[in-house]
């Protein structure tokens, strides 16, 4: 008898750790996304034990139609939600069909299409308002100045920034590795404003822990471990929307809004797409091609000065 469909996600799951080395952020989602679909056939389509064979055409778009109606953290699932749970579903597939296990064909599922939405970064003025906020003579003043810089300054992703170790960051050459999505490694580069911040804040650190952002107050600092005394992905979120409300900017601002921002600043300084790429770890170069917005300034002044009807 054919496994059942829990005990093949079982060793999908295990393929993504073992052989394709995803972190354990992705194999957490893939496996909550794949545990909703088994949920899904077991109590709405009333299936016992689950197969493979069970992931039919009919029954994907029942569960994309649950999917469509199921309420989100505001209301309904928004789409892009909605398209990571056929993404996860889909790699499923693509498993089966790479180990001669018989089921639907992946390329049958379409991811759902997103509304375009207009991309968010700051100007320049919002990013001085910005990073000028943290008050250096204040308790955390001059380690959340040192991550808004840090942010700004090398594109990093908040999971990139969290898991980082202070002897990752090398101040003299103000450049360091990371790895980010999909096990992709890359170089940063640490701007001289950002380096200043660092090294002041190392030198107010009289702790040792590693890693390279540390929360304070709270109990027993000195016996927490460094994962224990590590800031979290939420806690940096929080930290840049409270200085972004302090800053009154009219854009909603997040970590990765920073993210864009660094890209739009380099592409308007003249720097090139596909160095951009490989500064933020960019797989495919479409996906730093949403930042060419930012060249329409650029086109503007090649207008208004070669075109025939402006002279």
């Amino acid at each position: 008898m054919a496994d059942t469909l829990t005990v093949y996600i079982r060793k999908f799951l295990e393929h993504l750790e073992v052989e394709r080395n995803c972190s354990r952020l992705t194999i957490r989602n893939y496996s909550h996304y794949l545990d909703v679909l088994l949920d899904y056939l077991i109590d709405d389509k009333k299936i016992e034990v689950p197969m493979v064979s069970d992931l039919t055409a009919d029954n994907i778009r029942s569960f994309r139609l649950f999917l469509a109606r199921r309420l989100g953290t505001n209301g309904e699932m928004k789409v892009v939600t909605q398209g990571y749970y056929v993404i996860a579903v889909r790699s499923f597939l693509k498993w089966c069909v790479k180990n001669d296990i018989a089921c639907l064909a992946p390329e049958k599922l379409d991811v759902p299409k997103n509304k375009e939405h207009s991309l968010k970064f700051l100007d320049e003025d919002q990013i001085n308002r910005l990073l000028n906020q943290p008050t250096l003579s204040q308790k955390n003043g001059l380690r959340d100045k040192a991550i808004l810089e840090l942010l700004f300054s090398t594109g990093l992703r908040v999971s990139e920034l969290v898991s980082l170790n202070k002897d990752q960051v090398n101040l003299k050459t103000r450049e360091f590795g990371v790895v980010g999505k999909g096990g992709k490694a890359r170089v940063v580069f640490v701007s001289k404003q950002a380096t200043e911040f660092l090294a002041r804040y190392f030198r107010s650190r009289t702790d040792n822990h590693k890693p390279l952002f540390i929360r304070t107050g709270g109990k027993n600092e000195i016996s927490s471990t460094d994962e224990q005394m590590r800031l979290s992905a939420r806690s940096i979120q929080r930290l840049v929307k409270h200085y972004v409300k302090l800053a009154k900017l009219p854009v909603l601002a997040t970590p990765h809004t920073l993210r864009h921002s660094m890209a739009t600043d380099m592409l308007r300084s003249g720097a090139d797409l596909r160095s951009v790429q490989e500064m933020l770890g960019h797989k495919n170069i479409a996906t730093t091609q949403i930042y060419t917005h930012v060249t329409d300034a650029r086109l503007r002044e090649v207008h208004d000065k070669f075109h025939k009807g402006n002279r």
